[in-house]
């Protein structure tokens, strides 16, 4: 596809598959130009090691299901992203809104390592209206709900996260409990070191 080239999935009005490419952060935000982009994918493979990291030592000290599939989730989605930063500039020619990029091209990708764009494409449309006349400043203005492009790695993100919220006590138990969870798991970590 080119570049904001879109279709309707099975003739539905409200969902879209939107060819974009997200340069930066949520929601498109950028920031710092090459070197923003090359510090944010630094702490985003940083972010993944912690994560993985945080994952297994949940697994070794039996964490419910519920906070295995969320930090799981999160894990997986920011894998996916990552994957996208590092290798999608070196493997793709630049996409433009009269070209579609092509795959490993004879002068090599459109960027360096770690300077990949984020490939996003689900676009749910479902209401696309105007507010009103009468609502004061925003009457006559156009709405729409939901105007996001996103990918599946931003699903398993937003998904992640909002099982946090949802299901917080599983996470954050009684101080008392957290400490006595804290001290367990330094004891094993120095009887490995000490053995």
């Amino acid at each position: 596809m080119a570049l904001g080239e879109s279709f309707e999935v099975l003739g539905l009005s409200w969902f879209h598959i939107h060819f974009i490419e997200n340069p930066g952060m949520a929601f498109g935000i950028e920031w710092g130009g090459h070197l923003g982009k090359l510090a944010l994918s630094i702490f985003r493979i940083f972010a993944i090691f912690i994560i993985g990291y945080i994952l297994v030592k949940m697994v070794k000290q039996n964490a419910s299901i519920i906070v295995l599939m969320s930090i799981s989730l999160i894990f997986s989605g920011a894998i996916g992203n990552i994957l996208d930063s590092v290798f999608y500039g070196l493997i793709f020619s630049e996409s433009t809104t009269t070209e579609i990029a092509a795959l490993w091209p004879e002068n090599g990708g459109y960027t360096g390592f770690l300077l990949g764009k984020v490939v996003d494409m689900f676009y749910f449309p479902i209401i696309d209206s105007n507010w009103p006349d009468w609502i004061p400043l925003i009457g006559g203005h156009s709405f729409q709900f939901f105007e996001f492009i996103f990918n599946i790695a931003d699903t398993a993100v937003f998904t992640g996260t909002a099982m946090v919220f949802v299901f917080y006590k599983q996470f954050f138990k009684n101080p008392d409990d957290i400490k006595k969870e804290i001290q367990k798991s330094t004891d094993e970590d120095l009887s490995e070191f000490t053995n």
